[in-house]
């Protein structure tokens, strides 16, 4: 993936392994996408609105695209998709729930509140490195 200008994905998860696997995936096939990791959605929200040490916007870029996991301290994944989702400044930007969670219950919670894409993290790697693919292409 070549551009002028670099994509920015906000991913926020607070287990370190998904994390790197996702800093992995991206590495191995979109080099160019800088990718800012939070470890909750209070920091989520925070970088979005540029709060406390994401003030500075070169710290906190305007995201591309946003992936959130659903369980996570202080503010869950539902919350922050419900206030990216009713801020006419953010609304636009995509935002794929990427979770372990397959339930009924939280897929329809999440489009309830205007997600644009759901995946469930698989076990396997070269999986897990598809679906990253497939998310940045359809919405990078």
């Amino acid at each position: 993936m070549t551009s002028e200008k670099a994509r920015v994905i906000l991913h926020a998860e607070d287990e370190p392994a998904h994390a790197s696997l996702v800093r992995i995936a991206l590495q191995r096939n979109f080099g160019d996408v800088q990718l800012r990791q939070v470890d909750d959605g209070r920091a989520a929200l925070d970088y979005l609105y540029r709060r406390g040490a994401y003030a500075d916007s070169t710290v906190s870029p305007r995201p591309d695209l946003i992936l959130l996991d659903l369980r996570m301290p202080h503010v869950g994944g539902l919350e922050v998709l419900a206030v990216v989702k009713n801020d006419p400044e953010f609304r636009t930007i995509p935002v794929v729930v990427l979770t372990t969670s397959d339930t009924a219950e939280d897929r329809s919670k999440a489009q309830a509140c205007g997600v644009d894409g759901y995946r469930v993290k698989p076990v396997d790697f070269g999986k897990f490195v598809a679906i990253i693919n497939e998310i940045c292409v359809t919405w990078l």
